[in-house]
């Protein structure tokens, strides 16, 4: 693999981390399975497109992406709370919902965004390569906001969150209000999946509306295979896993497809997805086993 192919999947799993992060507090803080990100993901990349290309602030246009993911993440938990529908088929059909609304933000299937003004322009003014400077300002974002949300999660409120998702009914006899905070955890994850689809389609240069077909694999492959690999209980170090399990996840689908011996190719990326899925599902089990014997 070349070095300009290991950055690419270094940028790559670097803006796939906040799509982690987002996962990470649905499935494993909420214990809410939700695939509202399939569509949360494409929403934030449209949203920001939209407004960049009409001439709007990137910066704006990012922040009013995540806004736009909050949205949806709401209107799922708003659901599951209100409406009493199954956890899952409300995301189900928020997914579906999207992708319809996607289309309707965009005009078109898809924006191009080679020429505009993202977020990113300034750093191609750097005396570096984008290959690097890219990386190292997402790396340093993502970093921040790894930060605050690991503030958040050990704050009261969020102390309240986690407890939602542990027990629920534990949590509401000792007087928190467990809708509340699954309708905020879900627009917070949310918001993060569409921040990183906002900067995926400005660092790719386009947003599509299929864009996020598969990303609640991604996901979850970067949450389960990060956590498989370094194991803890404390937040910080479920965070920071999550984060090494993205950036490995897409090094690993990187490998996979410029190995010429193993002979795959870029229609192949769905297969080397389900594989990396299986094995991330299979090794804890397999390290449950050896302590056993």
């Amino acid at each position: 693999m070349s070095l300009i192919a290991f950055l690419g999947a270094l940028e790559l799993g670097l803006i796939f981390g906040f799509v982690a992060l987002g996962v990470y507090l649905s499935f494993r803080v909420l214990d809410f399975p939700d695939l509202t990100v399939d569509g949360s993901f494409p929403l934030g990349a449209a949203v920001a497109a939209v407004w960049i290309v009409g001439g709007g602030n990137p910066w704006l246009g990012t922040g009013l992406a995540m806004i736009a993911g909050a949205m949806a993440g709401t209107v799922t938990a708003w659901m599951a709370v209100k409406l009493k529908i199954l956890n899952l088929l409300a995301s189900i059909l928020s997914m579906i919902a999207l992708y319809s609304i996607n289309l309707r933000i965009m005009g078109r299937p898809n924006i191009a965004l080679l020429s505009e003004p993202t977020i990113f322009v300034p750093l191609e003014s750097l005396p570096v390569s984008r290959y690097v400077a890219f990386p190292v300002a997402i790396g340093i974002g993502l970093l921040i906001v790894t930060f605050l949300l690991n503030r958040f999660l050990n704050s009261e409120a969020g102390l309240a969150m986690r407890a939602t998702g542990e027990n629920a009914r534990m949590a509401s006899g000792n007087g928190i209000n467990t809708s509340v905070m699954v309708v905020a955890g879900m627009a917070l994850s949310n918001a993060l999946v569409a921040l990183g689809g906002a900067l995926f389609a400005q660092s790719q240069g386009s947003a599509d509306v299929t864009m996020g077909v598969g990303t609640i694999v991604v996901g979850l492959a970067a949450v389960i295979g990060g956590q498989s690999l370094i194991p803890g209980r404390s937040i910080l170090v479920a965070t920071l896993a999550c984060l090494f399990g993205s950036i490995l996840y897409r090094l690993m689908v990187a490998v996979a497809l410029n190995a010429d011996f193993i002979g795959l190719k870029a229609q192949d990326l769905n297969l080397v997805t389900a594989v990396l899925v299986g094995l991330a599902l299979v090794l804890p089990k397999l390290r449950r086993r050896r302590r056993l014997t």
